[in-house]
């Protein structure tokens, strides 16, 4: 089984032990797997233990042994692809197979997954499990159809960024024209629309604020990546 720990700093170790923040309607656990430090993010709504899987990067044992066993495991019904990059789904295929999950993704990038979605996701558009919505925005740059997802708390958003947006920077782009699309996407979608104390999850490593990452932002655009 896989140790599960408080939340604190959203800091998770490769093959180590999970994370869990629970807020007053969502439960939010973060499981690093895989050799590129992948951040896997299960999702429990609290009210009728329906869960969503967010990335099923890679280590698929691993990922179901997070959702566990017995009569009071969630269940797991819907697994979100945040990106194409193949380092984000290597279990997509594994878990879909073991759980029996709706597979959601946006449509520029559902072509390059290794099995077909269920459901195409577009900017603006909402997931629902159980009694919990999270809002799709759509990040261009890294990928042509990367997505993050909102949960709104109250009165604290929290925000799933796949590989778009990091603490010190946004995510990798092949272009000055795709980092100055991400960079808008980033800003416009992103920090314009949703507080400073909103937490953002990242792909890979540690979680952060916006609040914390905002001052930074011109001299993200300056450095060019």
């Amino acid at each position: 089984m896989v140790d599960v720990l408080e939340y604190s700093s959203g800091h998770t170790d490769p093959g180590g032990a999970a994370i869990r923040r629970d807020l007053d309607a969502l439960s939010i656990t973060k499981l690093s797997v895989g050799p590129m430090d992948n951040n896997a993010y299960l999702l429990v709504c609290r009210a009728t233990n329906e869960a969503l899987l967010v990335d099923a990067a890679a280590e698929p044992d691993r990922l179901a042994d997070l959702v566990g066993a017995g009569d009071e495991r969630p269940e797991l019904r819907h697994l979100v692809t945040t990106h194409r990059h193949a380092d984000h789904w290597q279990a997509l295929g594994a878990i879909a197979g073991m759980f029996e999950t709706r597979q959601i993704a946006h449509p520029l990038d559902a072509g390059e997954l290794p099995i077909p979605m269920d459901e195409l996701v577009e900017h603006g558009d909402v997931v629902r499990f159980g009694e919990i919505e999270l809002e799709v925005v759509h990040l261009r740059g890294h990928t042509p159809g990367s997505i993050a997802l909102v949960y709104r708390d109250a009165g604290r958003p929290h925000i799933i960024t796949g590989d778009s947006l990091f603490p010190g920077g946004v995510g990798r782009t092949r272009s000055p024209e795709d980092f100055r699309r991400l960079m808008d996407d980033v800003e416009e979608r992103v920090f314009d629309r949703l507080p400073d104390e909103t937490w953002f999850y990242p792909g890979h490593g540690d979680d952060s604020t916006l609040g914390a990452q905002r001052p930074h932002l011109a001299q993200w655009r300056e450095r060019g990546w």
